[in-house]
């Protein structure tokens, strides 16, 4: 196998036919996992609790161009021919809301709560998606300083991954260099053919379930069609991003005349971040009951475009659009390469689709990064 197309599988996968994919279901059910899998809610691809496959979004793609997202169904007996919906991983993880400490003024005393979690198998996780949770592992566990809300979450999710066989006119992950072929992340991988999944594992969470699987192995022909999907899907995309190098000179065109042409489109609605699977900003408020006896200190997920993010005391240091924007973009494309050793994009396409007015990532970074737009 190439392993360039393909970098995350060691070992020959095994072949589960179409009409055994229940007993994947049934394995983990009867390991105590509760399922969480894709299905089309409102619209769009959304992932819920199930116990069958049948639940699975059999026959169904997606549209997506800047500022839309349409799904269609078709007579396909594939199950994972759509790329992603609205949200990633980043909410099984990092909950949009949550409360981090009880307070009691009588005795006064902190109490720190910690969430509930039941140990969950994930069907259907993008190479990119594990690429962008990768990113929250690594800001969300900090060896000196580990945040134990996200670390629960994190520890009860088995993470069966699922190769891209094509993609949306707004992915460009192949220029982040995450997807559209699993790399690592994960527990289980697959591979959906016309006749059924190729199957394997990564880690002993994941061998601990494909073990109890009957899987033929698979054939040379199998390996080839799984090959030549991603490499297709790769061919696909129109969509890049530059190289890191040529992104750092975001920083050298801070007052480049683009930043004021975009900020006349975007609506600073925050969308983008919303969506974004690496996007972490979050806000602290204590949250008082009205006896005046208790408190909570609750933690929400935040945005660079809020006004009220970059707030200094009496003053916001990004107090327009413009600056808004232009802190996102340079963040996430620039800065983060000294804070993660990599951008905060992997490709998916979210914000563009998701943006109402269709503002596109890629466009808006090309033409910052125009020749002779250097600041002096």
């Amino acid at each position: 196998m190439n392993s360039q197309i393909h970098p995350s599988v060691e070992r020959r996968p095994g072949f589960l036919p179409r009409s055994s994919l229940q007993t994947l279901f049934t394995v983990l059910l009867q390991t105590g996992y509760k399922i969480y899998g894709p299905q089309v809610r409102d619209g769009a691809i959304q992932f819920v609790y199930m116990d069958d496959p049948e639940s699975l979004p059999m026959g169904v793609t997606n549209e997506q161009q800047p500022g839309h997202y349409r799904l269609t169904s078709g007579e396909s007996r594939r199950l994972f021919d759509w790329n992603h919906g609205p949200q990633a991983l980043k909410p099984l993880c990092f909950a949009p809301r949550e409360v981090l400490w009880l307070e009691g003024a009588a005795p006064f005393a902190f109490k720190r709560t910690l969430p509930e979690v039941t140990q969950t198998a994930v069907i259907g996780v993008r190479a990119c998606d594990l690429a962008a949770l990768a990113i929250l592992d690594q800001h969300f566990e900090l060896e000196m300083r580990p945040d134990p809300h996200y670390r629960q979450r994190r520890d009860s999710l088995l993470l069966i991954g699922v190769d891209c066989a094509q993609s949306a006119s707004t992915c460009f992950c192949a220029s982040t260099g995450d997807g559209p072929a699993l790399d690592g992340g994960y527990d289980i991988g697959m591979a959906e053919l016309d006749e059924g999944f190729l199957i394997w594992h990564q880690s002993d969470k994941g061998q601990a379930i494909t073990d109890q699987l009957e899987l033929r192995a698979a054939t040379d022909d199998q390996l080839e069609a799984m090959l030549q999907a991603t490499t297709r899907a790769a061919g696909q995309q129109k969509r890049h991003l530059p190289g890191s190098e040529e992104l750092q000179q975001l920083y050298k065109r801070l007052e480049h005349s683009h930043w004021d042409q975009v900020a006349e489109r975007c609506l600073a609605c925050g969308n983008c971040t919303a969506v974004c699977p690496t996007c972490f900003c979050y806000q602290v408020e204590h949250e008082m009951a009205l006896s005046g006896e208790s408190a909570e200190m609750v933690r929400s997920w935040d945005s660079c475009f809020s006004p009220t993010h970059s707030d200094m005391g009496h003053f916001q240091v990004r107090n327009n659009i413009k600056y808004r924007y232009r802190q996102w973009m340079t963040h996430k494309l620039a800065g983060w390469q000294v804070q993660q050793r990599r951008i905060g994009c992997t490709g998916c396409g979210r914000c563009i689709a998701w943006c109402p007015v269709g503002i596109d990532l890629t466009e808006e970074v090309t033409a910052v990064l125009e020749e002779g737009s250097l600041d002096v």
